[in-house]
């Protein structure tokens, strides 16, 4: 009987052990030698198949101090979920079986671009009167589309002709800003664009050529300009931090294709093409507050597609947690 109690307890202690026993073990990691012009979001793209994963790289790697520039000739340990700096100091694996990638550029990364179509609006700082408006729509209709008549207060007497094209806007409510309570300036809405047929000496016909958005008389009207365009990405050079002011729609949570307006513009050296993290600030526990200053978590990133003197209008290209108007960005810079 002693015996199977024995033989029993020494089961029970092995059953309990096999866990760690007998668990598959951890993946090898890849071994990466950087190349000239490598990113970590180039190297997100190529490893895990998400260029938009590198911000959660860089929050595991303090030692990226910059996540946009990585250097030539650094090594990176590639992990199923993370990336790890190889330093001097680090020895390898125990298991010598790290899998290195070859230093030549088979794989030639792109440099990430991003398309805006015209639609994203801005704040303007002025109060925008432009250079007319819509006065009236074909059959008084209340909102009027693509193909659609209107009719404009742009008359020839005003050197206008036959075939002039005009950017369509919608200025809406003053932009405050949320936690310094100043005026910033107000939100302007693209609503579409449209094309003169036919003028007066004080006015004209026209026909919308494009709509973003319901259209109605009123609406401001400015002089056309090309708004598709292909955006690079650029990272900063100067340590920029700023808040979320609003969103295109309004909205208090966005994420992932919103178009958001920061209080950051040309004034304080932000350009066309840059890249800042949504940052949050992580506060400690109530018995543990005073003066512990903690890491900031980055909950997403958005890139800068227009700028004003003192505001400009950004698209979120990642977010890991919901971001809401109010929260901060700060830029990445290079080095």
């Amino acid at each position: 009987m002693k015996n199977i109690v024995v033989a029993l307890s020494i089961l029970g202690m092995l059953g309990a052990a096999a866990p760690h026993l007998f668990a598959a073990p951890a993946p090898e990691p890849i071994l990466y030698v950087v190349q000239k012009g490598d990113t970590l979001w180039g190297v997100s793209e190529r490893f895990f198949k998400d260029p938009f994963f590198w911000p959660n790289l860089w929050s595991r790697n303090p030692a990226i101090g910059n996540p946009h520039f990585i250097y030539p000739g650094q090594k990176l340990r590639i992990f199923p979920d993370r990336i790890e700096v190889v330093n001097t100091e680090t020895p390898p694996p125990a298991s010598g079986m790290q899998k290195e990638t070859p230093p030549a550029s088979a794989e030639p990364i792109t440099e990430k671009t991003f398309l805006v179509t015209g639609g994203e609006g801005f704040i303007s700082e002025d109060d925008l009167a432009g250079i007319g408006r819509i006065v009236a729509t074909n059959h008084d209709r209340v909102v009027v589309g693509e193909g659609d008549t209107v009719y404009t207060d742009i008359g020839g007497s005003r050197g206008a002709q036959n075939g002039d094209r005009f950017s369509i806007f919608n200025k809406q409510d003053i932009i405050t800003h949320p936690s310094r309570h100043f005026t910033v300036g107000y939100k302007i809405i693209p609503l579409g664009t449209l094309e003169l047929t036919e003028l007066t000496t004080t006015g004209s016909r026209a026909t919308v050529t494009m709509s973003y958005r319901e259209i109605s008389s009123g609406s401001i009207l400015l002089p056309w300009r090309e708004t598709r365009r292909v955006i690079p990405l650029k990272a900063a050079h100067r340590d920029l931090s700023g808040t979320i002011l609003d969103s295109l729609p309004g909205n208090k949570a966005v994420g992932v294709g919103d178009v958001v307006y920061l209080d950051l513009g040309k004034n304080q050296g932000l350009e066309i093409g840059n890249l800042l993290y949504v940052v949050r600030n992580v506060v400690p526990d109530k018995e543990y507050r005073g003066n512990i200053s903690l890491p900031r978590e980055v909950v997403g990133a958005v890139v800068v597609v227009s700028t004003g003197r003192n505001a400009s209008t950004a698209l979120v290209v990642k977010n890991v947690e919901t971001i809401y108007l109010g929260d901060s960005v700060e830029t990445v810079l290079a080095d």
